[in-house]
């Protein structure tokens, strides 16, 4: 039997996509391999957000080389977010470039003969669950903010909602299947909106699920953040006071640079907002330093910003140019250096401010998800999406742990499990 394997490069959306590609490519005769050297067929899910990203997927080529001296009949296909340009320079790398969106017919694009998807949405495909005890459902995909780094848009296209029904049907599946965690996906779940239903409504109607599990969702866009889903959030009990709020620049040109409509007045005004409604939050947000012809007092403004608002956690990143974006066309005057100097200048704010939150759940008994074994040490996430690590039992895994925290750094806590408390 031909053996896949799969690597997935990006966010838990790629991961998501890359479950339902394992689903069409076992149901069409393959079995999953171990090991890649073991593998008929590659799949790619590539990231195109950064072109660090982008070179990962070009530093592949000479394994890919190697291994098929070895495997002659072996074939590699690419998918994911994948610019035009790109596009050109991995056709010679690979034998097939497909569009995610195009799942359904896969099957006929390897010419695979007597095997035909009759759907239209790939989102429709049921997944091969990977990541268990946590499971990733997207209720949308594509993006039309069109913010000027972003290559989104022009990757995954326009965005298209799933019909609640089918997002309800495949949590109530997960969560019988055992499933702790979910994560409702989408680029901005925020604008969700299908037959009048919207997504502080669909939070409400997976809340109201039977069972017991976790809600988490990504990504949200600060302009799309409405009371209401401060409310919904706040009112469902298996929501997580969990929250990435993208900020990307603290200052209002860069921002309007960066098409992001909102004033930085008005993010602070909604994080005052739901810390009001949710007061033990957990809070995270990204941050592009270097953004082009940002000034060092436009900087300034967004170290500010970290030092006000006190995240628990941030994803900082230094701006890379994205060819077909709107600021491919603005000077690039940043130097590398300096992007880098700007991003240790947030890190240690972070830091600071990270380790004093972190900090405040030391002696404190808390419910714990573990979903990772490494030398003796269960590993996993709080209600309030700490990261945590324990000595305990590899069957720990996918079950509630009662965890009393004795230590914490910037980046996580550590503790010992309550043996009797486990759920």
């Amino acid at each position: 039997m031909n053996k896949y394997f799969i690597i997935t490069f990006g966010c838990q959306m790629n991961k998501s996509d890359s479950e339902r590609v394992a689903q069409v490519l076992e149901r069409i005769g393959y079995k999953k391999a171990s090991k890649i050297n073991g593998a008929d067929l590659i799949m790619v899910n590539m990231c195109s957000v950064r072109q660090s990203a982008v070179d990962r997927v070009f530093g592949l080529q000479s394994k890919f080389e190697k291994l098929k001296t070895k495997n002659k009949k072996l074939k590699t296909i690419l998918t994911g977010c994948i610019l035009k340009k790109d596009r050109k320079k991995f056709a010679k790398y690979f034998d097939y470039i497909l569009n995610i969106r195009d799942l359904p017919k896969w099957p006929k694009l390897l010419k695979i003969k007597n095997y035909e998807l009759r759907i239209k949405n790939y989102l429709e495909i049921e997944p091969k669950y990977s990541s268990f005890p946590v499971g990733y459902v997207p209720i949308s995909a594509g993006c039309t903010n069109f913010c000027s780094y972003c290559v989104v848009p022009y990757t995954r296209g326009s965005e298209i909602c799933r019909p609640a029904e089918e997002i309800l049907s495949e949590i109530k599946q997960l969560v019988k299947d055992g499933y702790k965690e979910i994560w409702l996906l989408g680029q901005n779940v925020n604008s969700y909106i299908f037959q009048n239903i919207n997504f502080p409504r669909l939070l409400t109607m997976v809340n109201d699920i039977p069972g017991d599990f976790w809600i988490r969702f990504t990504s949200s866009h600060p302009k799309d953040f409405s009371d209401e889903l401060i409310g919904a959030m706040a009112e469902c009990e298996k929501v997580t006071p969990y929250l990435n709020l993208p900020v990307q620049s603290g200052d209002n040109e860069i921002l309007r640079k960066m098409n992001r409509n909102y004033k930085i007045e008005d993010y602070k005004k909604l994080v005052k907002k739901i810390r009001k409604k949710i007061p033990e939050i957990t809070l995270s947000t990204d941050v592009i330093v270097g953004f082009p012809e940002e000034t060092e007092k436009q900087f300034e403004n967004t170290v500010k910003l970290f030092k006000e608002i006190k995240y628990d956690m941030a994803y900082i990143a230094q701006y890379s140019p994205r060819p077909g974006t709107a600021a491919i066309k603005m000077i690039d005057n940043i130097p590398k250096e300096e992007k880098k100097q700007r991003e240790r200048t947030l890190t240690e704010i972070l830091k600071e401010t990270a380790l004093i939150k972190n900090k405040k759940y030391i002696d404190k008994t808390i419910k714990v998800l573990p979903n990772e074994y490494k030398n003796s040490f269960l590993i996993g996430k709080s209600f309030h999406y700490k990261t945590l690590k324990f000595k305990g039992n590899k069957n720990l895994i996918g079950k509630f742990v009662k965890v009393k925290v004795i230590d914490a750094t910037p980046w996580g806590l550590s503790g010992k499990s309550i043996k009797e408390k486990c759920l």
